[in-house]
């Protein structure tokens, strides 16, 4: 069951929900990007402390609690650590944004014109583990390249079928099969994954609901039958490469999708920062990001 206080802010919040996600992968570039090289760490668990450093700092900032965000999507290393002596779950609902939590293990090698997702043998477990947390949903994201029907209608159903594993444990899932933007066959890409997400919805109980974290579609408001869809809860955007001038021009367009972004909320950030430039750095991104998300021409 879920919480109900969550879920309408979910539902209906008028905000955006920010990707602090990065996984050991793409961990070195997001630091990177903060102002921070990988000659500043010499292993792992160097790495994620700083990348904890930074995640601590934005969900501490004044301007993150400010009400624009409604949600955040964490790395399991994020959701068991603390800020501020809280556990990061417990702190992020405290200042009104809801907990998710990424729980895929990465991608396939590329077949059929997509990366579908690793095995997750371990995801009940964890399930069960961010339940204890008071984390609201989940994310997952796999990846579409070529407009292959087949390939696109594999990874809808391998989305699907774990969505069906997390909402038997009571969280919220997140599906995002993310259209590559830089496909030379975006828009067909985009018009198959309406096709097999929508096939999807309609087989699903009554009682049930997800979240899509799509590209942001190349023809504007392609995706507006998902956003009315009975059997979703929310559409949100990732960036997917675009900056986030981009990504709010484009988003802008598309009715009641709101964003979902990591890079382009991130791109201005950096560890040098004093913590007054820091916080008026990320409100200004929070703002216009919450105007994209909230504002549609």
């Amino acid at each position: 069951m879920h919480d109900p206080k969550m879920m309408d802010k979910i539902e209906n919040g008028a905000g955006f929900i920010a990707a602090l996600d990065q996984s050991g992968g793409s961990t070195p570039k997001a630091l990177k990007g903060y102002g921070v090289n990988e000659d500043a760490y010499s292993n792992d668990d160097e790495m994620f402390a700083l990348i904890h450093g930074m995640r601590s700092r934005i969900v501490t900032a004044p301007s993150f609690g400010g009400g624009k965000v409604i949600g955040a999507i964490l790395f399991e290393k994020t959701m068991d650590g603390e800020a501020d002596g809280k556990p990061i779950p417990t702190l992020l609902w405290e200042r009104g944004v809801v907990p998710f939590l990424k729980v895929d293990k990465g991608l396939e090698d590329e077949a059929d014109g997509v990366q579908m997702m690793k095995p997750n043998l371990g995801l009940g477990e964890l399930l069960e583990r961010a339940k204890t947390k008071d984390v609201f949903g989940t994310k997952m994201r796999s990846v579409i390249n070529l407009a292959s029907p087949t390939g696109i209608a594999a990874i809808v159903k391998q989305q699907f079928d774990v969505a069906s594993q997390i909402l038997d444990h009571g969280l919220m899932p997140m599906i995002e099969p993310e259209v590559n933007i830089k496909s030379a066959e975006r828009a067909q890409c985009d018009a198959i994954l309406l096709e097999e997400i929508t096939k999807q919805l309609d087989a699903l109980p009554e009682d049930r609901k997800v979240m899509l974290k799509l590209s942001i579609p190349a023809e504007a408001n392609l995706y507006a039958p998902l956003v009315d869809h009975p059997r979703v809860a929310r559409v949100v955007a990732l960036s997917g490469g675009f900056s986030r001038d981009e990504a709010c021009t484009e988003l802008a367009k598309n009715r009641g999708m709101i964003a979902s972004f990591s890079r382009a909320l991130l791109q201005d950030l950096r560890h040098s920062m004093t913590d007054e430039e820091f916080d008026q750095s990320l409100g200004t991104a929070i703002d216009q990001i919450h105007k994209a998300s909230t504002v549609k021409v």
